[in-house]
């Protein structure tokens, strides 16, 4: 009955995905699930471990907001544009890797929020073909999910699953940098081999302003950029005295929003509006997120956590390689249905309950959260990134078929995702001892 009812649940949210109503529906089906199977105590045991990734995201968010008022991330489009040389593949690959590089620091969903609207811009302004621009843009949006596995503040998925397995930082990098780099790279090659045509173009800069014209406070711009480079640091003190990612990110916002807002200037009129930064927080996503985690956690507590562990029971019997490769792809599966939050904690509680070796139980946590981060992209439900990016393209005038979507991703993502869970197959071995 349960999952009848989060299956109803979920039309409604596709249904009402671009309305009001998505907060709604997946309350109705969070209240729908069976009361009893889901105790006060294990919804305060769920909110202490979602805490700390939501806060950290909501700050990241926020500080993003500032930034893209204060012009520099349109300011980066417009310098991205002239180091391109008028080379429509230059610019292409331009944008993809600075869109790679701010999300090991802002998080994927942070940049889907504030990178693709001046790319769009910037790339409708040269004048490119439809076409054109799509392909930079859906390229940028999966090089962003690929660049965040690196970090554990890079995605919430990342988040979630360290501190619900209590994987030390240090050695999270270590197993994900190579993970992380082979995403990117065959990312990059699938993209340019099925969009070469697309991308196959030259411009022309006379319709574009002049880079440093994009800057509306550099007051923030400069701080800001002072901020983003030293937030990696200031996470790697935050762990060393074990406090929680989300005050690091905390105290970045609130010196950005001071400095935006000219608090320590009282006789000077702030450039960007405090009020508009935070009503542009996607408090309507992130509260679809949160109230998924209740309707997955009903599901697990009835028996759906159990069932997931016996078939991670299963896997673990063909050997490490394919345990690696079934793990991720039965994430991606869940991912797409569940959205990619709750089902990186849910799998993260059923793999806890195997009773495998330890070294098959540490491929799987990461396998975990490679198919919840590039997995989640094939339906536009598996991830809040994704679905921050469809919001962020029907703001700029470009509505994309959900059908063409899935059909795309399935083609694009599938060969990735197995070369990553391969490769963390192929290099975790080397770090068990």
């Amino acid at each position: 009955m349960a999952l009848l009812i989060f299956l109803f649940t979920l039309l409604l949210i596709v249904w009402h995905l671009q309305g009001l109503g998505i907060g709604l529906d997946t309350l109705t089906g969070t209240m729908f699930t069976p009361v009893n199977s889901v105790s006060l105590t294990e919804v305060l045991t769920v909110s202490a471990t979602v805490g700390n990734t939501i806060l950290t995201l909501i700050a990241l968010l926020i500080l993003c907001r500032i930034l893209d008022h204060a012009g520099l991330w349109r300011r980066l489009a417009l310098q991205l544009a002239v180091l391109g040389i008028s080379q429509g593949r230059l610019l292409f690959l331009l944008c993809s890797l600075l869109g790679a590089l701010g999300t090991i620091v802002l998080t994927n969903v942070g940049m889907a929020l504030i990178w693709i609207s001046p790319v769009m811009e910037i790339l409708c302004l040269l004048r490119l073909r439809a076409k054109t621009v799509f392909a930079v843009v859906f390229t940028v949006s999966f090089i962003t999910e690929a660049a965040s596995l690196l970090f554990p503040v890079s995605n919430p998925v990342n988040l979630l699953a360290v501190n619900y397995s209590d994987i030390s930082g240090f050695r999270y990098i270590l197993v994900m940098t190579p993970v992380t780099f082979v995403a990117i790279a065959t990312s990059l090659a699938s993209f340019w081999f099925y969009f070469h045509r697309d991308i196959r173009c030259t411009y022309k800069l006379t319709h574009l302003p002049l880079p440093h014209q994009a800057i509306r406070d550099p007051l923030v711009c400069r701080w800001g950029m002072v901020i983003l480079a030293s937030l990696p640091l200031a996470y790697w003190i935050a762990q060393d005295h074990t406090l929680p990612t989300w005050i690091v990110a905390a105290i970045a916002a609130l010196i950005l929003l001071g400095l935006a807002g000219r608090w320590f200037y009282p006789n000077t009129t702030p450039i960007i509006s405090v009020g508009n930064v935070w009503q542009e927080i996607p408090w309507r996503l992130i509260g679809f997120s949160l109230l998924m985690y209740g309707v997955v956690l009903g599901l697990g507590q009835i028996g759906m956590s159990h069932v997931i562990t016996h078939q991670l029971e299963a896997l673990s019997s063909w050997g490490l390689t394919l345990t690696a490769i079934g793990t991720g792809f039965l994430a991606t599966g869940l991912s797409n249905l569940f959205q990619n939050l709750p089902t990186v904690l849910l799998n993260a509680v059923a793999i806890s309950d195997t009773t495998t070796d330890p070294a098959i139980r540490e491929v799987m946590e990461y396998a975990n959260v490679i198919g919840c981060t590039l997995g989640a992209k094939i339906t536009p439900l598996g991830s809040l990134s994704t679905l921050i990016w469809f919001q962020v393209l029907a703001r700029q005038g470009l509505r994309l078929h959900w059908l063409y979507s899935i059909r795309l991703s399935l083609i694009l993502t599938l060969p990735i995702l197995f070369l990553s869970l391969l490769s963390l197959a192929l290099w975790l071995p080397w770090l068990i001892v």
